[in-house]
């Protein structure tokens, strides 16, 4: 099989960062086991994660926060930055309201997950974020965005985005997918890719999700009110 029917196939490989051995090699193992993902590597703290993803260049980086010599904040932003084409970050935590977490998100990881949850939601997380999507947990991300200053020097550059790019914005900050906003705005899904391609480029962001912390840091979307 080959061109496009082998990209298809072709499975998500994942680098699984976390200091603790026996989560580590739990993880390692439970998620080479899911369909469409294949581990290519783990690390024991953040400059080996930062190390081994250079090195194997996997899809996806499943980043544990808390670890030796590199936390996996500074972990993510060492890996992702002047990169020309970084891993997606995954920031796996036991807490949900984890300071860490939204610091992580604005270096640049693509969304996290819980330690807590079942390995296929775990491995499900993998596949949307290597597919270019987000995770997000939009009451979990007000909380922590709410309880963080704001910063003027963070001001989103409004005037920037067309009417259209602020209302995707505000979407994606409800953690609505490509195809749900394409459905929500009764357009076609190219042309909701093309407004968040715009507004990724127009905020400076990352990712999706560091887009909707900069929504969020700003003013536009607001904690705690919907819509």
């Amino acid at each position: 099989m080959t061109g496009p029917e082998a990209a298809a196939a072709a499975p998500v490989t994942l680098l699984v960062a976390d200091d603790d051995e026996v989560t580590r090699i739990g993880l390692r193992t439970l998620l080479a086991a899911q369909p469409g993902l294949a581990v290519v590597g783990e690390a024991a703290d953040g400059v080996e994660a930062v190390e081994q993803a250079r090195l194997l260049r996997p899809d996806v980086v499943l980043m544990d926060v808390r670890m030796p010599r590199r936390n996996g904040i500074e972990a993510t932003r060492h890996l992702l930055a002047g990169a020309a084409e970084p891993p997606k970050v995954v920031v796996i935590t036991t807490f949900e309201n984890d300071d860490y977490v939204t610091a992580a998100l604005s270096a640049g990881a693509s969304g996290f997950v819980l330690k807590r949850l079942p390995v296929p939601r775990i491995a499900e997380a993998v596949r949307v974020v290597a597919a270019g999507e987000a995770i997000l947990f939009p009451a979990a991300l007000r909380r922590m965005v709410a309880a963080r200053p704001l910063d003027s020097a963070e001001a989103l550059p409004r005037a920037a985005l067309t009417g259209r790019e602020e209302e995707v914005l505000r979407l994606m900050a409800t953690g609505l997918s490509n195809p749900e906003m394409a459905e929500s705005l009764t357009v076609s899904l190219e042309t909701v890719k093309t407004h968040v391609g715009n507004v990724l480029t127009k905020l400076g962001a990352q990712n999706r999700t560091h887009a909707v912390v900069i929504a969020y840091e700003s003013g536009l979307v607001v904690p705690g009110v919907a819509g």
